[in-house]
């Protein structure tokens, strides 16, 4: 009986099969690598001494693949993440987000019910929630989107609602991460995004080994207790934590959850770039730019129902986020 991981070697997948891994849990990870490596692969390998972990470098949206390894295994439920996730790409290519995101989903359900698989944990994003008019951000906020990679997201979540709607064995986790840093300890797992970083803590990290010369902070006149953005960061590891929650949760019930993944509390930027070289002993140089279009003041979770539901809450704390981070940098860029 095994949990079949899409996506598994990218940043938080590769760290969910570890905890799986960890927890007695077998598994079997698919990913085209497109954006991810297979030396992550390896690392999961390093880090949890199984040699014999299966992998396959299919796309999710390739259904004769699917299906040929779900004929081969006992697949008991599935953690989907597979997917494309640069906003920016997402605005700019938006029928290739749509396409992918969108087949890669509907033929992994397809397959599922082949198959009698009734189980899904998905990766979803706190960007279905769009600009929220207060905070902290509950589960029952109204949806919206402002960009297509956030718009697949919330489409997806629809697609699942109606399919446990028609299957009442069908169970479904929707987990809504808000801001994942941070790295495995081990400093073998961590992100590597695909040219210029989008998100912050790349961006730091890359500055701080001298890859990128100079941090651009978007915006110092929001009304925030310093002027910069407030966003909820929660550590990758605490995030991969969660979805074996979640695995246990849809285990005991059926039917289509919601839940937010995040800390319930909201660092600036500045906030960020401080933890950062106090507790790594490195400066890192940045200027004030303008904001970013659509950009929020602030952002964070309410974890209530997480908490209460799944008995999953963040403990790795902003400091373990920078160092842990630096870290990853450092090895991968020595």
């Amino acid at each position: 009986m095994a949990v079949l991981v899409t996506g598994g070697a990218g940043f938080i997948g590769s760290h969910t099969a570890v905890e799986l891994i960890n927890s007695g849990k077998e598994i079997i990870i698919v990913d085209n690598l497109c954006n991810s490596n297979i030396q992550s692969v390896e690392n999961i390998k390093k880090i949890t001494n199984i040699n014999n972990i299966p992998f396959f470098e299919y796309d999710c949206c390739c259904k004769k693949k699917l299906t040929e390894i779900f004929q081969k295994n006992h697949i008991e439920s599935v953690i989907h993440f597979a997917g494309l996730k640069a906003v920016g790409e997402s605005v700019e290519q938006p029928l290739k987000y749509y396409s992918n995101n969108l087949k890669s989903t509907l033929t992994l359900c397809e397959v599922m019910n082949k198959f009698n698989c009734n189980k899904l944990v998905f990766s979803s994003s706190a960007t279905v929630y769009g600009s929220p008019e207060t905070v902290p951000i509950k589960e029952t906020f109204p949806t919206s989107t402002t960009n297509p990679y956030g718009t697949t997201k919330l489409m997806i979540e629809n697609i699942l609602k109606d399919i446990c709607i028609a299957n009442p064995n069908f169970s479904v986790a929707c987990l809504r991460y808000f801001n994942p840093i941070g790295a495995h300890q081990s400093g073998l797992l961590g992100e590597v995004p695909n040219g210029i970083p989008n998100n912050l803590m790349p961006y730091i990290t890359q500055v701080a080994v001298g890859k990128l010369k100079i941090l651009s902070v978007f915006g110092n006149d929001y009304p925030t207790h310093d002027g910069t953005g407030v966003r909820d960061y929660i550590h990758v590891v605490d995030l991969a934590k969660g979805h074996l929650n979640a695995l246990t949760y849809i285990e005991n019930h059926c039917g289509f959850e919601t839940f937010n993944l995040g800390t319930g509390v909201g660092y600036s930027v500045l906030d960020i770039i401080k933890t950062f070289e106090e507790i790594n002993n490195i400066t890192i140089p940045y200027k004030i730019t303008e904001r970013r279009p659509g950009d929020v003041a602030v952002c964070y979770a309410d974890p209530t129902k997480s908490k209460d539901l799944l008995n999953w809450q963040a403990n790795l704390s902003l400091k373990d986020m920078c160092r842990d981070s630096w870290n990853f940098t450092k090895s991968t860029f020595k």
